[in-house]
């Protein structure tokens, strides 16, 4: 097996806050990226904008190229995955090129095309060139055009018109977000229609602590969220006062063991910082990207019901105060901008409940399901789910915004998770084909059956940041992918069930018969 990561925790209180300067670096070196581009007009990346010259760009757009393989063998998944970790690989490392040739960029209205973007597609040409032998060697057949898939984008700091969410293979792709948020604080005024799919555009100079995010325009008064205003298709929570009406709540901690890494065991297994930022895990504590189902079942585990190895993992949650983290210098840490304390939930909340048609069945052994999009920032809102809420207030919740509670108030993160099953596969090619999100009516399609849904609330006491002139201080945001700018619409939540037989057919007993068990 591979290596979890464990550290000491240090109250507040104790940590040195760094200086300007120290703001400024972050302990990774990432800062804000400027470049000069020529004119072009990009009709394929799903970002459809005109960059003019001398357009400061914040950030690179690249395909996901994991969403657009919806078949590929079994066989062949291990080594697919692989090569999908070295594209993030391959795009986490421009995005740092980006932010560190500043002053060539201004000087050399060409450098970004010819030393950062044109590089970059001759590393994805060949990456997705092993991807489509990897697929064809084992007799599959490699999605045609694969290599259209190769050219990224700069996106530019100006307003980009951003895509509608129909990037990629996700469920629910209406791309709406409803949530007619107001703040006469500063950090979003005027209330959001919903007619620009929830992304905001990326202002200028305004980085967080790490130099690439989150800014301003990324926070909004929770007092001024409209109530039951969050109108995007996926989350929807699947139990109602009709069908199985029970739940199994299991208690896991909260990562009181402080067991983090940068691996993603479900989307690069075998691949060392897969995740390229780190997780919190409860549950379940063998989850590395080495472990094999084997181990996990065999490993320990935090949550009080032994018979619960799951693993229940997400994004950790940072208030970027200037100090410096165990992580400050790693990979996944403050090398790729993920920087500030770390914080550990006050509550994690982890509930199992029914469906409001009818029964659910017994999840399969080592099911692996993802909610949320940690690249929601670039690919849309295909699959965004994730929100953000204040305790008192969980009536408004925002997806797309980090909140900033009342004094008293904590931050809380939601995550319902699809609950509905193919029926057959544990996972998928791109992870997500094999679950589904239930209708409005709580029903499932495509002949899909009804698992129990789990939901899982986490609760932070986290300081109010202060927006000061279009300035944001002392902000908290989650862990993501460096060139997603540490935008909220990109938080998620993973799990793979290894519940023991006999305790996933009590889970099911008590939706089922409408008993609140645990």
């Amino acid at each position: 097996m591979g290596r979890n990561t464990r550290k000491r925790r240090m109250p507040l209180a104790t940590k040195a806050i760094a200086g300007t300067a120290a703001l400024a670096l972050g302990g990774g070196g990432l800062v804000w990226a400027n470049f000069y581009a020529s004119a072009h007009e990009d009709n394929n990346s799903g970002w459809n904008q005109t960059r003019s010259a001398n357009a400061q760009v914040a950030t690179i757009n690249c395909p996901d190229v994991g969403q657009q393989l919806t078949d590929v063998p079994e066989s062949a998944r291990q080594g697919v995955a692989k090569e999908l970790a070295l594209l993030d690989k391959q795009i986490t490392d421009a995005y740092t090129r980006l932010a560190d040739t500043r002053q060539a960029q201004a000087g050399d209205p060409g450098f970004v095309n010819n030393a950062i973007l044109g590089p970059l597609k001759s590393k994805r040409v060949a990456t997705l060139d092993r991807i489509g032998i990897n697929i064809n060697r084992v007799g599959g057949k490699a999605p045609q055009g694969l290599d259209q898939l190769a050219e990224c984008q700069g996106v530019p700091a100006e307003q980009p018109e951003v895509n509608d969410g129909n990037a990629g293979d996700g469920q629910n792709n209406d791309g709406q977000d409803q949530d007619q948020d107001q703040n006469n604080d500063g950090q979003d005024q005027g209330q959001d229609q919903g007619q620009d799919n929830g992304l905001d555009p990326v202002p200028e100079g305004n980085g967080g602590q790490a130099g690439n995010g989150p800014v301003a325009d990324d926070f909004v008064n929770i007092e001024n969220v409209q109530p039951n205003s969050r109108n995007l298709p996926n989350g929807l929570a699947a139990n109602g006062d009709s069908g199985s009406t029970g739940s199994f709540t299991t208690e896991c901690g909260t990562n009181a063991n402080n067991l983090f890494n940068s691996d993603n065991i479900i989307v690069a297994p075998g691949v060392d910082n897969g995740a390229h930022h780190t997780h919190d895990y409860v549950g379940n504590q063998g989850n590395d990207a080495f472990a094999s189902d084997e181990d996990l079942a065999g490993a320990d585990t935090t949550c009080q019901n032994q018979a619960d190895k799951s693993t229940y993992y997400w994004p950790v949650l940072r208030l970027q105060d200037g100090s410096n983290e165990f992580d400050a210098g790693q990979a996944g840490g403050g090398a790729e901008g993920n920087v500030g304390t770390i914080l550990e939930a006050s509550q994690a909340e982890i509930k199992f409940v029914g469906n409001k048609q009818g029964d659910v069945v017994a999840m399969p052994k080592f099911l692996r399901i993802i909610t949320g999009d940690a690249k929601a920032f670039t690919n849309g809102l295909a699959n965004a789910n994730t929100s953000f809420s204040c305790t008192g207030f969980e009536d408004r919740q925002v997806t797309d915004k980090y909140v900033i509670c009342p004094e008293g108030s904590s931050v809380v993160r939601t995550s319902n998770f699809q609950s509905c099953w193919d029926g057959q596969n544990i996972d998928s090619a791109n992870h997500r084909d094999h679950v589904a999100f239930v209708q409005a009516d709580g029903s499932c399609a495509n002949g899909f059956q009804a698992i129990p849904q789990l939901q899982i609330r986490l609760v932070y006491d986290v300081p109010a940041p202060a927006v000061e002139n279009g300035q944001v201080q002392n902000p908290y945001a989650v862990d993501g992918f460096p060139e997603q700018l540490h935008k909220p619409i990109t938080d998620h939540n993973d799990f793979i069930n290894v519940m023991d037989e006999n305790l996933m057919n009590q889970v099911v007993q008590c939706i089922n018969s409408g008993q609140e068990c645990q």
